[in-house]
């Protein structure tokens, strides 16, 4: 039975990302397994290989090499957001399923490119892509979409959020501009958020302003501190700021003409996610418990492939977002307002089919690489 089976995995790129939060929770799935590695070092793949017991390891000039090798049925795909396509495009048309980070890529132009692929790749009936948004499957994510969806907060008609950390100036994603920095890498969390909220697309990024810190001693070739204006249809508005040089917070509030309700956190996990709902004078707080994100999308992603079912967070949905966010960069270098060519999402969450309950694990030793945060700790087994 499908149920007995497990999807082969190879882990393209094996940075923190993949060390840190998807490898351990691959094993807890129970219908995903890790097969194969694919990196530019030998030595870090044959320490990886050693701990979670994978044979087969592979350069990336040896992509092509691996999509043939019959090592592997699906790849999870970490390399860095501008190197997406480059892997996804010819995993589909090898019939090899994808699950890779978002954003999907750092353009639309990249991403119609992968969307191709998967439209080619489903007519043949053969490889699926997901998106990773790990919170379309997170239980307190999904509860707030099903209070909105309730009617108890009446209409929705602003979203705000603020998602701001501390990055090492030593990191990366601090050493390619605009490719790496906070609008890119965090941005995708906030868009996405108002999306999913207000159940829309939004028409346009009515002002994006960013501000450089040289005092953060990160470079100064990119914001690293941005505040964003989206419009959405029926007068409604989004507003989100996102930052490299902050204390850690991440939160979103969504206002209707009944009630506001609270996410905080609502991005990050290794804690309890806490919800807050205010109707009129009612107010009600709750604690979600802290479960794998990481884990649950592979599960959830594992399943649709092993029943031969669409996932949710397609293709479709890794271009909504990107084409907000090259909206937003466009707004930041024009200093005017960018409009949104139209676009309408063919599908929305399924919260109840989407739910994962998965427990969280505990982050283990990284080999050669690092959180991008400062002080980052280890994620808590729960």
């Amino acid at each position: 039975m499908a149920a007995e089976k497990k999807v082969r995995y190879a882990i393209v790129g094996v940075g923190d990302i993949a060390q840190e939060d998807m490898m351990p929770g691959v094993d807890h799935t129970g219908n995903s397994v890790i097969t194969a590695l694919v990196t530019s070092d030998p030595a870090k793949a044959r320490e990886l290989g050693e701990k979670y017991d994978v044979e087969a390891t592979y350069t990336y000039e040896q992509f092509s090499e691996a999509l043939r090798s019959g090592t592997f049925d699906a790849i999870y795909l970490a390399t860095p957001n501008w190197r997406h396509a480059e892997f996804i495009v010819p995993a589909l048309n090898a019939g090899i399923h994808v699950l890779t980070e978002k954003p999907m890529e750092v353009s639309t132009e990249q991403c119609r490119k992968i969307l191709e692929a998967e439209r080619a790749a489903k007519s043949a009936g053969g490889a699926k892509l997901m998106v990773a948004y790990r919170l379309h499957f997170e239980p307190a994510t999904l509860a707030t979409i099903d209070t909105i969806r309730s009617g108890d907060l009446g209409r929705i008609t602003t979203f705000s959020s603020t998602f701001a950390q501390m990055v090492d100036p030593s990191n990366h994603r601090a050493h390619h501009g605009d490719l790496a920095g906070p609008v890119l890498d965090m941005g995708p969390y906030p868009v996405n958020a108002a999306r999913y909220i207000l159940e829309d697309e939004p028409t346009e990024v009515a002002s994006a302003v960013g501000t450089k810190h040289p005092e953060s001693g990160l470079p100064q070739d990119f914001y690293d501190t941005v505040a964003v204006t989206l419009r959405f249809p029926g007068e409604r508005l989004a507003q989100f700021s996102v930052s490299y040089f902050g204390n850690t917070t991440n939160s979103l509030t969504a206002v209707g003409d009944k009630g506001t309700v609270v996410l905080d956190p609502c991005y990050m996990f290794g804690k309890p996610l806490e919800q807050t709902i205010a109707i009129k004078d009612d107010k009600s707080t709750k604690s979600f418990k802290n479960t794998d994100h990481f884990g649950g999308e592979l599960k959830y992603f594992s399943d649709c492939i092993l029943n031969n079912t669409d996932p949710e967070p397609d293709g479709e949905e890794g271009f909504a977002d990107v084409r907000v966010l090259e909206g937003v960069l466009e707004a930041l270098k024009t200093s005017a307002p960018v409009k949104l060519q139209t676009f309408t999402r063919t599908k929305r969450i399924d919260t109840a089919a989407q739910k994962q309950t998965l427990g969280a694990v505990s982050t283990p030793d990284l080999v050669d690489a690092k959180n991008p945060g400062k002080g980052v700790e280890k994620q808590p087994k729960n």
